[in-house]
């Protein structure tokens, strides 16, 4: 099963993407730096993130789950640094969070 999923974090900060296997355990590959300039120690001892699956296919290519993440990014505006920690696609310099392709 191919999923897009959404993790959100104690701040309300998001993060979109994508699996293929639909591992239970597997949460991403956001850049922990960046996650973890936005929390203190103390923050960071009892921390709870939630993963929601957004989107599932059976039969969708690798394309499709690609053009699905891109999607999903755009339309939570994850890549808007005050709203997420998706780094890609990078919102324009006009401030919308969409890319030109």
């Amino acid at each position: 099963m191919k999923v897009i999923y959404k993790i959100t974090y104690p701040n309300g900060k998001i993060y979109v993407g994508k699996d293929a296997t639909d591992s239970i355990n597997y949460f991403g590959s956001a850049n922990e730096a960046l996650i973890a300039k936005d929390f203190t120690r103390e923050q960071r001892r009892d921390f709870q993130v939630r993963k929601q699956i957004l989107w599932e296919s059976e039969v969708a290519t690798l394309q499709e789950l690609n053009r699905k993440e891109i999607e999903f990014i755009l339309a939570l505006r994850a890549n808007n640094p005050s709203v997420g920690y998706n780094q890609w696609p990078k919102p324009q310099e006009s401030g919308l969070d969409q890319v030109a392709e």
